[in-house]
């Protein structure tokens, strides 16, 4: 929200960007003087502090721009899980983090260099304004920099010096009279610690230039060489002046100056501007923007990035500058006499300088916008729900530098901010600085090499600790022998109480666990990562139910689906499941973890998108299931368009419409295959439930509530039917690619969308009574009343009968190893229990076979002793 060049730069890409069709959001880290112009051009701007970074659903995004290393919080938010996966681009512009990893490589803190690498590494591009940024960034560099080389700065910059600085006042102060002819030598922006052998190499080049207006004795016109390299030590002047003496040059005439001194001050003082660079480079050298923007005159070498910029086709023809052929020395001179008149500039050089001033204001304007245009086009895979960007038949050829006028004007932001210690390079360095120096106080820091264990002392060691166990293990023996007292009742039951109490509080439970015993209803929050738990829930009424075990809350009585569960063990079925992989890890024996009459589940981004019950609303949706006798109701509090996801779709008039949309256009040719495979319909019969066309009053993020009795249902029909889509997946020709959806995210999550929408076909279908609470108000509305389903509804297909039959063969086949495809890949008997009634029978007659092997023993030793009678053994024997 800075009024600088780098938000000129953004607002200037924003702004077309969102010319093309996309959705922006704006997120500032804090407010400044440009909001209001934000908030114009682009739209909202929410302003975030580091503790909400944690509070935004970052899934919601197609992808993530962050500008500047400022926003490195909001990187660390990405960096967890569900979040991982987002595409995200890193715009940075700033040279601070790459002034210190010099340093960190020095003394070392290789933590740093590590804890940025790996920050750096979560981005799927690092986009840099300029090409000397990926080298001065190298130690970081994870296979993601990309240049897009476009950027106001320098234009920027020069003018602000304009605004403060006297060109006249400049030259009094460097000794320069007002009739001299000043051309200022610059080269490329990479130097090293001696003189550039760049700039040998110029002054070779120059050397009849320089024999012919700067040769010692000459009474002509004054004309002073000025060369800026290096730093303003005297080694590198005297270097110069060495040269310049073999050469036969006035002293006073050839000058160094540093590049720490002030070189927008030589710029702007300079009658012509020389690059005498002998390296191309990649990118047009700043310098010269800048020398452009102060109205001085260039001339450079025919290299392609300067041709690219600099329209000319022949000496004599140069509009912005004037371009010389590198290796025809002799077109230097004519270039620089057609800038000079008997010791001054020629109108020629006037009407140049002009002119090249008008194009360093936006000359890159145009190629940086397409730069970013043309990333985001190959980065971003957007959802299948998504309309593709529009073409743009004209780039911008400027900046929005109107926008920032009004600021421009006010000198006190002219003044370069101090940024020593402020940026947040420095607080994490800080930071990790203190719990590195904490770690190592905690060790002995004069641990000598000598005294690290060898091998020998390891194997020793080894030794002694198997001689003390064999001992341990005899005193445990002879202690066994002996007769002992155990002591009085009281004692014991106390022992055994402390024990107890000390096993329970390794794995304590949270007050919620307490508080639910005696409750019709628990609701339980699925969650697949840290990044979700800001969402989540607290309290009697819900119960965390992790997809991850090592993503659990360790303070809470979270459910392990992964453990109730072992195919969600597995990342690729864990990621195609998602949500409805948690339920059926609930279902799974659910009297070992639900004993209640009523069941709810909601998505942790029910709450990201404030679509989840307020406390009246829950108030409500207790009260209502507590007087509640028929268990065939269900309630549920997310609309399918309650995001607008489907905002601007003027034809999206069924259901099925909706569904097509949410899954690439697939959805009706998928469901309607994998019902038609579920119930094995030929092909002449229809296998897609007709659904009403009502908009979008439909149950969406998994967020309702159902009898247990029905859920359970509910979850038989759902593990059959994602068996069968998994069995159309699996035929397919890559079995590896999703028919439901187009972008990664979607690829991954491949059957989640459509499993979300499948409590709507069968509710409705099965004759359920479908309510929807008002999240807010908690206001009860019935959708889809039974009494109008009468004639559309499939009940022969959703009879719980029919569907229980399906289950047991299903269980039978799986029993018996009885399956048309591998029995490894087969979805449906790792989703739950596989129970069909000759598994009862075999189960009943393993029992009566164990009943009657028990009496046949009893009966044989009953008749041994009748035979035998009994014999003791002797108590020496």
């Amino acid at each position: 929200m800075e009024d600088d060049p780098l938000s000129l730069m953004l607002l200037t890409v924003m702004k077309n960007i969102r010319g093309l069709g996309y959705m922006l959001q704006i997120y500032a880290t804090e407010d400044g003087k440009t909001r209001s112009l934000w908030e114009k051009i682009v739209g909202q701007v929410s302003i975030l502090s580091p503790e909400n970074y944690g509070h935004i659903d970052w899934s919601i995004f197609d992808g993530i721009i962050v500008n500047s290393l400022e926003a490195h919080n909001a990187i660390s938010s990405l960096m967890q899980e569900p979040f991982c996966s987002v595409q995200l681009i890193w715009i940075i512009q700033e040279d601070t983090l790459s002034n210190r990893l010099p340093l960190y490589q020095e003394l070392p803190h290789e933590h740093l260099i590590t804890y940025w690498k790996n920050v750096f590494r979560r981005a799927d591009v690092i986009v840099f304004p300029d090409y000397s940024f990926p080298m001065l960034y190298s130690v970081l560099d994870t296979g993601n920099f990309f240049v897009i080389p476009g950027s106001p700065i320098d234009v920027w910059a020069a003018e602000r010096y304009l605004k403060t600085h006297s060109k006249f006042q400049l030259r009094m102060k460097n000794g320069f009279g007002e009739d001299d002819m000043i051309v200022l030598v610059v080269g490329s922006s990479f130097f090293y610690n001696e003189l550039s052998w760049d700039y040998a190499v110029a002054m070779h080049n120059l050397g009849p230039l320089l024999i012919k207006y700067a040769k010692e004795g000459d009474v002509g016109p004054s004309f002073k060489f000025l060369f800026v390299c290096g730093n303003s030590s005297n080694a590198y002047n005297d270097a110069l002046q060495d040269i310049a003496a073999h050469l036969g040059l006035n002293r006073d005439s050839v000058r160094h100056y540093g590049l720490d001194a002030d070189v927008d001050g030589m710029l702007l003082i300079s009658d012509i501007v020389l690059y005498g660079s002998s390296q191309d480079e990649q990118g047009f050298p700043s310098l010269l923007t800048r020398a452009m923007t102060f109205g001085v005159p260039i001339i450079a070498p025919d290299y392609p990035i300067i041709k690219k910029y600099i329209s000319q086709s022949q000496v004599i023809d140069g509009e912005n500058g004037i371009i010389f052929s590198k290796d025809k020395p002799d077109e230097l001179m004519k270039a620089f006499l057609l800038l000079t008149s008997k010791g001054k500039l020629s109108n020629f050089a006037t009407t140049i300088a002009s002119s090249g001033r008008l194009l360093a204001k936006n000359m890159h304007a145009s190629e940086c916008v397409s730069g970013y245009i043309k990333l985001l086009n190959n980065v971003l895979t957007l959802p299948s729900d998504s309309m593709f960007p529009h073409y743009i038949s004209q780039l911008p050829r400027e900046w929005e530098w109107d926008l920032f006028s009004e600021e421009t004007d006010d000198m006190a932001y002219f003044i370069k901010k101090d940024t020593i210690n402020t940026s947040v390079v420095y607080d994490i360095e800080e930071h990790m600085t203190l719990i590195m120096d904490s770690r190592s106080s905690q060790n002995d820091p004069e641990i000598m090499a000598e005294d690290i264990p060898t091998e020998l002392d390891w194997i020793v060691l080894s030794e002694i600790d198997s001689s003390e166990e064999v001992e341990r293990v005899e005193l445990e023996e002879i202690e066994g022998r002996r007769d002992k007292s155990y002591g009085v009742w009281d004692e014991l039951y106390r022992d055994a109480k402390k024990a107890e109490k000390l096993k329970s509080e390794a794995n304590e439970r949270d007050e919620g666990e307490l508080e639910r015993t005696g409750q019709p209803l628990c609701i339980y929050e699925i969650y697949n990562g840290a990044g979700a738990w800001p969402f989540l829930h607290h309290g009697s009424l819900y119960r965390g139910l992790s997809l991850s075990t090592k993503s659990r809350r360790s303070r809470s009585d979270d459910v392990d689906a992964v453990g109730r569960l072992s195919i969600l063990n597995e990342s690729y079925y864990r990621d195609i499941l998602l949500e409805m992989g948690g339920m059926f890890s609930i279902a799974n024996r659910v009297d070992n973890v639900h004993k209640r009459p009523w069941i709810g589940f909601q998505s942790w981004r029910a709450a990201a998108r404030k679509v989840s019950l307020s406390s009246k609303a829950e108030r409500v949706l207790e009260g209502t299931v507590q007087q509640k006798h028929k268990g065939d109701v269900m309630y549920f509090w997310a609309h399918l368009d309650m995001d607008g996801e489907l905002a601007g779709n003027d034809h999206i008039l069924t259901f099925w419409s909706m569904c097509d949309i949410l899954n690439a256009g697939n959805c009706r040719t998928a469901f309607q295959d994998a019902f038609r495979r579920m119930y094995a319909l030929p092909s002449y019969v229809e296998a897609l439930p007709p659904m009403p066309e009502d908009g979008g009053r439909w149950s969406s993020l998994h967020s309702w509530v159902m009898a247990t009795p029905s859920f359970l249902e509910f979850m038989m029909f759902s593990r059959m039917f994602a068996d069968s889509l998994d069995s159309l997946h699996m035929n397919s020709t890559t079995a590896t690619e999703c028919m439901l959806g187009s972008s990664l995210s979607e690829k991954q999550h491949c059957y989640c969308r459509i499993l979300e929408l499948l409590v709507n076909v069968w509710a409705y279908h099965s004759g359920r009574t479908m309510v929807y609470i008002d999240p807010n108000s908690g206001s009860l509305e019935e959708h889809h009343p039974v009494e109008d389903r009468k004639g559309l509804m499939w009940s022969k297909y959703f009879n719980a009968t029919l569907l229980k039959s399906m289950d047991e063969d299903l269980a039978e086949a799986a029993d018996d190893g009885d399956h048309p495809y591998d029995y490894e890949t087969w979805l449906w008997p790792r989703t739950g229990e596989v129970h069909w009634q000759g598994i009862y029978e075999r189960e009943r007659e393993e029992r009566y076979r164990i009943k009657m092997d028990k009496k046949r023993k009893q009966k044989e030793k009953i008749l041994e002793r009748l035979k035998f009678g009994y014999k003791q053994k002797t108590l020496a024997g």
